[in-house]
């Protein structure tokens, strides 16, 4: 299906489920910006919209409410995602306010959230970039996981794009480069993709493998970004 099939399954499915404020701010607030960093980024990135959720309410320690723009909750990962626009944060924004927004994150971030903000000109003038800095977040979060999620799917194909154009058999090292994750999670990323056939072991040692290849089996397909 097309993002934009996609995307309006996914918004229409939570304006159904929720109500009040927060089906409110969906009909409403969720508007230019939000869209945009669906479309261009988080996308285009994983593929689908699972574990993705808009104007997600949380609670204020004030015991008030907040929304945040995006969360992301799957597999024990709580990622809150912020867009904010040049004037959110320009004379517009008074001290009060000011201070507030950081108390905010700080609280969130006491209560377990992992935070990741974007201004709407890395969006519009930067995807790819963003793009890839939340690859590298979902790469060091959910690696390892006993369930597979989306983003370790599209992360292996990543690789596998990587490894193509390379003009020799992919080591730990470049996908540490590629992804900006440790050593242990590079390695556990591979030992993953040769258990799915994915790759293959090249080289010679037998007891430890420091390169990879493609299995030729696999279709060419996985390594085009759709």
């Amino acid at each position: 299906m097309t993002f934009e099939v996609n995307y309006g399954h996914w918004l229409d499915t939570q304006i159904k489920n929720y109500k009040g404020e927060r089906k409110r701010r969906l009909i409403e607030g969720h508007g230019h910006a939000e869209k945009l960093f669906t479309e261009k980024i988080w996308y285009p990135a994983f593929h689908d919209f699972d574990g993705l959720h808009a104007e997600y309410e949380v609670a204020d320690f004030r015991d008030g409410s907040r929304f945040l723009d995006f969360a992301y909750l799957k597999d024990g990962l709580q990622l809150a995602i912020e867009i904010d626009g040049y004037r959110t944060h320009s004379a517009e924004i008074s001290r009060w306010q000011f201070s507030d927004s950081l108390m905010r994150q700080n609280h969130l971030i006491v209560d377990g959230w992992k935070i990741i903000r974007f201004s709407y000109d890395d969006i519009k003038e930067k995807p790819r970039m963003c793009q890839q800095l939340l690859q590298q977040f979902m790469g060091k979060s959910l690696l390892g996981r006993k369930k597979v999620s989306s983003a370790e799917i599209f992360l292996q194909r990543e690789v596998l794009k990587h490894a193509s154009s390379l003009q020799y058999h992919i080591r730990p090292s470049d996908v540490i480069d590629l992804l900006k994750i440790k050593k242990r999670d590079a390695q556990k990323l591979l030992h993953s993709m040769v258990t799915k056939q994915l790759l293959l072991p090249a080289g010679k040692g037998t007891q430890r493998i420091r390169c990879y290849k493609i299995n030729p089996e696999q279709p060419s397909s996985l390594f085009v970004q759709q």
